[in-house]
């Protein structure tokens, strides 16, 4: 829910209410009961801590788990020494 700062035009009185975005403005001042007016706040600001969230969120991961093509042309029965393809 937003916060919402507002001044009674009465006694000068500042405070701070939460309700939501849909409901009505307060009226009237909690001290005096005098009329109150809403005020044009900042807001909250987007604050962006840490790593980041781009590379630990939403980075594309890179597939490090990628063995190297094996070749077709070593047969299992290529002898123990001296094959080029396998180098065993």
């Amino acid at each position: 829910m937003p916060t919402y700062d507002y001044e009674c035009k009465k006694c000068g009185h500042k405070f701070e209410a939460f309700h939501s975005m849909t409901a009505e403005s307060l009226k009237k001042c909690p001290k005096c009961n005098g009329k109150v007016k809403r005020l044009i706040g900042a807001g909250a600001g987007l604050i962006f801590k840490g790593s980041g969230f781009y590379a630990t969120d939403y980075k594309k991961k890179e597939n490090k788990t990628e063995s190297p093509p094996k070749s077709s042309s070593c047969s299992s029965s290529c002898e123990p020494k001296g094959c080029s393809t396998c180098k065993k």
